[in-house]
């Protein structure tokens, strides 16, 4: 999938792809698990998958958040046919969405669930977790990680886990979310441009449009709203299959102040005015 493919290769045999729930864009959690079983019919017999891997806010695929509703279904599927359910909390962990992990707001234990990015706070260390006897299968020295016993990354990480915990920042980042959502709903209704705003806690996706009847994405006026922004001093990545997605990940300790700022200065870029001050 373009760009995320694009000069890499070649990949693993026997990895799949299934289509992951995007209400905006007509594709329902019926539709996703629909992928997954034509999956299991067309290519690979269940009894022979090892896992599935979901994230249950879709990152780099555009700030998607899943319904839970699938979230609870994938994880009967998964249970039904013996395959082991990870939970990709990479960016989505630690506080991100409102909760410690994301998959927590469908209500659902998955049976391994993947770290990095936030648990550190900026040193490099990753981590997974899982059921006992999961973890325990394989040999002595069998599973490791380049990046998982700093000591120095461990004790930032710990640090990490109790400033959460210590400031509240579970319920800040459900805070900073909907304020930023309210404020682009805002924008929304006299920019047309903005096909959907949507978002779990603080992980917050906005969709760039050519038309709002037609939702046909618009990569260039996407582009241009994060120069724009960059000339005025606010880094804005965007991402999605069609690069029309302009994704918000404010720093969960970033003073109201700043947060206002910044969103003064995404609404100018994106109404395509200069920014007053």
């Amino acid at each position: 999938m373009h760009p995320y493919k694009t000069g890499f290769g070649p990949f693993p045999a026997d990895v799949h792809h299934a289509p992951y729930p995007y209400p905006y864009r007509g594709v329902s959690t019926a539709d996703a698990i629909a992928g997954i079983e034509r999956i299991f019919k067309d290519d690979i017999e269940p009894d022979r998958v090892a896992a599935i891997v979901v994230e249950a806010v879709l990152g780099e695929g555009g700030y998607i958040p899943a319904p839970f509703d699938f979230i609870r279904e994938l994880r009967e599927l998964c249970t039904r046919h013996g395959i082991v359910m990870v939970a990709d909390e990479i960016q989505t962990g630690f506080g991100r969405t409102g909760r410690w992990f994301a998959v927590e707001h469908a209500g659902v234990e998955p049976d391994l669930v993947t770290m990095a990015k936030s648990l550190g706070g900026g040193f490099p260390i990753s981590a997974l977790t899982g059921k006992a006897d999961i973890m325990d299968a394989p040999g002595p020295g069998g599973l490791g990680g380049t990046y998982g016993a700093s000591p120095i990354s461990c004790a930032a990480a710990l640090a990490v886990i109790d400033v959460i915990d210590e400031e509240g920042l579970l319920d800040r980042a459900e805070a900073i979310g909907g304020h930023a959502m309210k404020t682009i709903e805002g924008l929304a209704e006299i920019e047309p441009c903005i096909g959907e705003v949507r978002g779990l806690g603080a992980m917050v996706g906005v969709e760039i449009v050519k038309d709002a009847d037609t939702r046909q994405p618009d990569p260039d006026r996407t582009k241009s709203i994060t120069n724009a922004a960059l000339d005025s001093g606010l880094v804005v990545l965007s991402c999605g299959a069609f690069a029309n997605v302009l994704r918000l990940m404010v720093p969960l300790t970033a003073s109201d102040e700043l947060i206002d700022e910044g969103l003064e200065i995404l609404g100018a870029a994106i109404l395509g005015k200069p920014l007053l001050r």
